[in-house]
């Protein structure tokens, strides 16, 4: 997918996706620098990612599921939105460890003489955040689909559409 993406953008822009004004950021790095983000999508990863503030969302929602680790919660990720948002762990082991702080999760070891995985669940004030959190987000992701949909159908019609799938 990623070699897909590189055709594209060569295709269309006349260069490499680094080299090009808008994907050559800092946003895009980890798109074009680690070989494991062969199905990554930098726009899909971008709108969530970026300060969008649907991770800590996510973390909650997974934790809410059941006890899981942050390896688990970061294939939870990628598997959910088919490798379009893959996370790190310089990311994800510092939101837990800030959640835990403020009581949101709770974290245990699995074994706690060798601290191999340690495994998180959400607490009653977890539950109660991820509440808030998710009514303060539908509208707002509710907002963004829509504002999409209609650059979308506005920038393409319905035949160039059919053609693209």
């Amino acid at each position: 997918m990623r070699e897909l993406w590189h055709c594209y953008f060569r295709e269309f822009l006349g260069k490499e996706p680094e080299e090009h004004w808008l994907f050559g950021g800092r946003r895009y790095k980890g798109w074009h620098t680690t070989s494991e983000l062969v199905a990554f999508n930098p726009l899909v990863g971008l709108i969530l990612a970026k300060g969008g503030g649907l991770l800590p969302l996510i973390v909650l929602h997974l934790t809410e599921q059941g006890s899981c680790y942050g390896n688990e919660i970061m294939k939870e990720i990628k598997e959910r939105t088919q490798g379009r948002w893959i996370t790190n762990p310089g990311v994800i082991y510092p939101m837990l460890s800030f959640m835990e702080q403020r009581g949101l999760v709770e974290g245990n070891w699995e074994d706690e003489t060798r601290r191999t995985r340690r495994f998180y669940c959400i607490t009653q004030r977890g539950s109660e955040e991820l509440t808030r959190l998710k009514d303060v987000m539908k509208p707002r992701l509710m907002e963004a689909s829509n504002i999409l949909q209609n650059l979308l159908d506005e920038l393409y019609s319905i035949e160039d559409l059919r053609n693209t799938t």
